[in-house]
């Protein structure tokens, strides 16, 4: 018989576990005791601490300080990571390749590579040369730490006292940042980069090295990079040698070595330099006495006759033989390129009288421009309005939204794969995709129409019902097609996949552009945009040459679709939104694009001899003032291709059946004066002789250093002349 008062093993465990809960039970209530009496001892503590009144207003506005610096400082840690990633390439390593440039002729036109020459250790430059740098450029540099806030304040001070941009409030230690790593696009985000890579130069680098890299690295005119590379171009000498009055006029370059280059524009060198001398008076690094001698006797410079070269052209060609050389052993080299002096000059003046003449109507800064020949020789660079000023190539490095320049890719995309044709009805009407819901530059709706028309009239509705489909029984395209499409016509740059791709949202550069369009010019196969020809080893031997080493040809449209597109495309000048880059008795075709809240204009365009891509806008991609493609870009591209074709033979577009009235007899009265081919040496058009140009070149240097004259030598010859008059009579 059990023991009933036993324990049995089921109320052991009941027991345990009862032990456990009781366990827990005490053991949370000691720790939310101890825990309020800590908190309340706590709150005893700080109440000593508090405050009322005026007292507790201003410990607010410090604590709602502190607490948004404390978000800011995690903002700009977060913006300061794409900075600190540019550390991790090679930026120490030049490039050793020295490479001559030639024009399409033969001409030496620049260099590239060795003329950017480290320059001696600081301890070794003339003093009076590292005083005038810091005198004009940063006098507080081994004061600050990468950012001068007191000299940017003062900067700041006198621009709002002159109305104007007098001063620059970044460092050396910036403008290195700048040199080493970034762009000279005006955008927040660069300046944000630059300060934070600014900081890290300073804690990785000496002062020495810091300014012996900006010595070495900046841009000096003359195609030259570097302070040693400068004084052997301008002066013939070592920096080491240089004098008072050639130090300051180098130091004067950092500034706008295009503007003050001494070998273009010697009467403002000079004028650079005094004001050099007399920031290092101000600065107290030299006494007005010892900068006399330097004031009156200015520096003279070696006499040359070539002027500022091509050099946004002989950057991009630079970055081409840089990728042909890499299977040869040689570093050194002769590279013929592909540029025609005559058209490189008349692209820049295009782009130059633009701006000057509607930059400020428009609000638009900057231009860039893009000319390729029907055999893919890129003819004309213009990267920006000035390379003295900006480096930046904004026809091969910066990527802008083409807005509705980038509509014939969709198009051509829906010919390409589906059959339409120019003559496909669609329907202009209101279409939202999403919240997306494009509307039409003029506002309203056409409603039925046919290819022509929509692309014609550039109506903002239509592309994006091709993208889709649904409309007119119109088969949806989707990105990947006109991605594709875009690719072998040669589009290279990212594109986000998405409805807006097709009224231009993506990012694309001119070069691009205008080697897409040249797939339009060519008849269909793929535009092989090229800027070197030959090159050659020191010794004379060729070691490339593009006609031998070409890559096949590919054909990117099929003749169907690019009959279809060149017969809408044609008449965009004629009766559509690019009338002001007709060209008369030629045949001409083209895009205008605008972009939203006007950031950005474009016209790209060509006929059977040339393409150009033509753009305006701002740096810092401010807004202009209404500026469309059809305004700026479309009257520039007029400008430039009607001095392209004169004196050559005209090629016909292709497909294009019905010339402009009255070609056939322009083209026969012109005769054939500049080949297309690039190897071919035929001598470029010309209004005048070599002996005259030369001639009016020592005119021009004996009016410069005439001495002026006077209000009576100027009487005297007036009355010499009438006398000489009445004698005649």
């Amino acid at each position: 018989m059990r023991d009933p008062f036993g324990k049995s093993g089921r109320s052991k465990t009941r027991n345990r576990l009862l032990e456990i809960d009781s366990w827990i039970d005490s053991s949370l209530y000691n720790l939310f005791s101890n825990a309020s009496d800590r908190w309340e001892a706590v709150t005893i503590f700080f109440r000593r601490f508090r405050v009322t009144g005026f007292k507790k207003f201003m410990v607010e506005i410090v604590d709602e300080g502190i607490t948004l610096g404390l978000v800011g400082l995690v903002m700009l840690s977060a913006l300061a990571m794409p900075a600190f990633e540019e550390t991790n390439k090679d930026w120490r390593a030049n490039a050793d390749y020295a490479v001559t440039m030639l024009d399409r002729y033969g001409k030496e036109i620049g260099r590239r590579g060795i003329r950017q020459t480290d320059s001696e250790e600081i301890d070794k430059l003339p003093d009076h040369f590292v005083k005038a740098v810091l005198a004009t450029e940063d006098r507080r540099f081994f004061s600050h730490w990468g950012i001068d806030l007191f000299g940017l304040s003062r900067a700041m001070l006198e621009n709002v006292r002159a109305n104007d941009v007098v001063q620059g409030g970044s460092t050396i230690t910036q403008q290195l940042a700048k040199n080493l790593f970034l762009t000279n696009e005006r955008t927040i985000e660069r300046k944000i980069k630059e300060a934070f890579l600014s900081l890290w130069l300073e804690a990785n680098l000496s002062k020495k090295e810091i300014l012996k890299l900006y010595l070495d690295r900046a841009y000096m005119g003359g195609g030259n990079f570097g302070v040693t590379a400068a004084a052997q171009y301008y002066f013939g000498k070592q920096v080491k040698d240089i004098s008072l009055a050639e130090a300051a006029m180098l130091a004067g370059l950092y500034k706008a070595p295009t503007r003050y280059a001494p070998h273009i524009n010697l009467p403002a060198a000079r004028a650079r330099a005094n004001e050099v001398l007399t920031n290092m008076v101000q600065a107290g690094f030299l006494t007005e006495g010892q900068v006399i001698a330097a004031r009156r006797k200015p520096a003279s410079i070696i006499e040359r006759n070539d002027g500022e070269g091509p050099n946004y052209f002989m950057d991009a060609a630079f970055e081409e033989v840089k990728k042909l050389a890499l299977r040869f052993p040689t570093r050194t080299f002769i590279a013929k390129t592909t540029v025609d002096p005559d058209l490189q000059k008349a692209a820049d003046d295009a782009i130059e009288s633009s701006l000057r003449q509607y930059g400020k109507q428009y609000h638009a800064g900057e231009g860039a421009m893009v000319v390729i020949d029907h055999e893919g020789a890129v003819r004309a660079i213009v990267g920006g309005r000035d390379y003295g000023e900006s480096q930046f190539n904004r026809a091969t490095l910066s990527r802008r939204q083409p807005g509705s320049s980038f509509k014939p890719f969709v198009y051509a995309s829906s010919i390409e794969n589906f059959g339409y044709d120019e003559h496909t009805p669609v329907t202009d009407g209101p279409i939202c995709i999403g919240r997306w819901c494009p509307h039409n530059y003029s506002g309203g709706y056409r409603g039925r129409m046919d290819f022509t028309t929509a692309l014609v009239k550039s109506y903002n509705t239509v592309p994006p019902k091709l993208y889709i489909g649904g409309y007119n029984d119109l088969k949806g395209l989707g990105g990947e097609r006109i991605e594709e499409t875009s690719r072998k016509m040669g589009i290279t740059s990212p594109m986000v996949l998405n409805p807006p791709m097709v009224l231009g949202a993506n990012g694309l550069t001119p070069y691009e552009m205008a080697t897409a369009y040249g797939t339009f010019m060519t008849g269909g196969t793929k535009l092989d945009s090229h800027m070197i020809t030959q090159i050659t080893d020191s010794q004379g031997n060729v070691l490339y040459d593009y006609k031998r080493d070409r890559a096949p040809v590919e054909q990117a449209l099929s003749e169907r679709t690019v009959t279809a597109m060149n017969r809408m495309l044609a008449q965009i000048p004629e009766w559509g939104t690019a009338r002001r880059a007709a060209l008369e008795g030629i045949r001409a075709a083209g895009k205008t694009g605008t972009t939203s809240a006007y950031r950005d204009a474009w016209f790209v365009g060509f006929t059977g001899n040339y393409v150009a891509s033509v753009w305006f806008g701002n740096d810092d991609y401010t807004s202009t003032n209404r500026m469309t493609g059809g305004s700026i870009p479309a009257m520039t591209w007029q400008k430039f291709m009607t001095y392209a074709h004169h004196n050559i033979d005209l090629l016909p577009i292709p497909y294009i059946d019905d010339p402009l009235p009255g070609a056939e007899v322009a083209n026969a009265n012109k005769p054939s004066a500049r080949s297309q081919d690039a190897e071919l040496p035929t001598p470029k058009p010309k209004t005048l002789s070599n002996e005259a140009e030369e001639t009016l070149r020592q005119l021009e240097r004996k009016l410069r250093n005439a001495p002026p004259v006077s209000s009576n030598q100027v009487v005297a010859s007036r009355n010499a002349a009438a006398g000489s008059l009445v004698s005649s009579r």
